[in-house]
């Protein structure tokens, strides 16, 4: 092997109908190195992936493997191969302890017939394992007692069972907390020191300039390049990923702030408790708080989709009752939830369905119009670029960029003039984010208020008119634009303020 390189990419292409999802691209990957993967929704990447871990097969090009060329034609020969993933969406199965997740089928036997089980050795491994990832777990626990971000580390264990010489990491840090996203830096890095290739995906450009040593750029299905972490900056990797400059990553509109269009007061529920805000038309009202703050929980209330205990609900000043998702639509509101695929998307159906399935009734009077319902499915697709173009494509089988964007189209397709954005951009290229800001825009100069729920600090500080503090469940702090800091939003969001 020249390089020490692991494995070799060599002119692959892979062609879905109406689109080339990878077109002759060629990469090398060293032993032993963080090798971060970057590009824009549909750019490639979960396709190259996928062929990688055997989920799809390449129409042509070459798989080189330690100096030899292997045929990878299910996610067997890819785990024989020593090719392990971690994937954004967990795949555990909550009902079964740690270390049944991690052996499920890879169980250790004391004999093959008839097959029994080697528990002791199962538990001894586990705990291993867990001890190598700074984990300090007991592996009979059940794996849905756990947070998320200590089961996206269940996910790197169960990957690790099997000894992977090359470990593809998804999106790994898309649902944990600060504090356990610098866990899982120090495992990167501690699998790097015994030998492990790490393939990293993630749309965050500062995890990529912090742990990886090179980075390849896809751009609409082809290879823009390889660089040197140490030669390049985030600006040039932004170029690379969309073929423009991005001077400005948040593009906020100067708009006219109007009159009250929304207000809760003394809002109590299951996770929050004496809640008050209000929000404005014209205006994007961010809503700041680490996780279990309960930021999500106070909007799925505000929207009918879970129960409060007390407090009332004023709509331009008048004083509304909403108990159900029904009521809110009715009273003009839109709720773009975190789980796009659980709770935004019917995932087996077409674009179209999912993009005209909120306004039917506004579309469509006694008759539903299939024309128009069509025309404007179009015309959404075109306003935020979702790739690939069709309107006829299953949402299933679009990236989760392009599955966030249908969302959003779905609710801006209806009448309503208060919208709630619960992590509008997470998952999503830089590109993406500003058309994703674009739309916010336009919708606060049509006159429209928007609550903006969201993790990323500098999307806050750039894109919000006013911003809502939460920690425990109560907001601990309301800033203006003109007075707001990190520091002094991170001292509310731990309950300092």
């Amino acid at each position: 092997m020249q390089n020490n390189i692991i494995l070799e990419i060599k002119n692959l292409s892979k062609q879905f109908p109406g689109v080339k999802a990878l077109d002759d691209v060629s990469i090398d990957i060293r032993t032993a190195e963080v090798h971060a993967l970057l590009g824009e929704n549909g750019a490639g990447k979960s396709t190259l992936i996928k062929i990688l871990t055997g989920a799809y097969q390449k129409d042509e090009g070459e798989i080189i493997f330690n100096g030899e060329q292997v045929q990878i034609t299910s996610p067997n020969d890819a785990i024989n191969y020593g090719i392990g993933a971690v994937y954004q969406e967990l795949t555990l199965i909550p009902q079964l302890s740690i270390m049944e997740n991690m052996f499920l089928g890879n169980e250790p036997l004391l004999n093959a017939n008839p097959p029994i089980i080697n528990w002791d050795k199962m538990k001894k491994s586990s705990a291993e394992i867990l001890k190598m990832l700074g984990l300090n777990i007991n592996p009979l626990t059940k794996t849905g007692a756990l947070g998320v971000g200590m089961q996206q580390m269940v996910e790197i264990a169960k990957a690790l069972v099997r000894t992977p010489k090359i470990l593809i990491m998804d999106e790994p840090t898309s649902s944990l907390s600060a504090a356990e996203t610098e866990r899982l830096f120090d495992v990167v890095e501690s699998l790097k020191k015994k030998g492990i290739t790490i393939i990293y995906i993630s749309h965050k450009l500062e995890e990529i300039m912090l742990l990886a040593d090179r980075v390849t750029v896809l751009r609409d299905g082809k290879k823009v390049g390889t660089e040197n972490i140490a030669d390049i900056n985030e600006d040039k990797l932004i170029q690379m990923m969309v073929g423009r400059s991005l001077n400005d990553k948040y593009p906020k509109y100067q708009v006219e702030i109007k009159e009250e269009a929304l207000r809760i007061e003394n809002f109590s529920g299951n996770k929050f408790k004496d809640v008050s805000f209000d929000v404005h038309h014209g205006e994007i009202l961010g809503v700041y708080g680490l996780v279990g703050a309960g930021r999500t929980e106070v909007a799925r209330a505000i929207f009918g989709a879970d129960p409060k205990q007390k407090g009332e609900i004023f709509i331009d000043g008048k004083p509304v009752n909403i108990k159900s998702p029904k009521d809110a639509i009715a009273n003009g509101l839109a709720f773009l939830p975190e789980d796009r695929k659980n709770q935004g998307l019917i995932l087996k159906n077409t674009v179209e369905f999912n993009i005209n399935l909120s306004s039917l009734s506004i579309n469509s009077k006694k008759w539903i119009n299939l024309c128009k319902l069509k025309e404007k499915a179009l015309d959404m697709v075109n306003q935020l670029k979702i790739q690939p173009p069709y309107i006829n494509h299953i949402c299933l089988n679009l990236s989760g960029g392009n599955q966030q964007k249908v969302v959003i189209a779905k609710w801006v397709m209806t009448d309503a003039n208060i919208f709630i954005f619960d992590e509008p951009t997470r998952g999503i290229d830089v590109g993406s984010k500003v058309e994703v800001y674009n739309v916010m825009n336009s919708l606060v100069k049509k006159g429209a208020a928007v609550i903006m729920i969201s993790s990323e600090m500098e999307e806050i500080l750039g894109m919000s008119d006013r911003i809502v503090v939460m920690h425990e469940g109560k907001v601990t702090a309301i800033l203006n634009r003109r007075d707001a800091t990190s520091e002094k939003i991170c001292a509310a969001a731990i309950g300092r303020a």
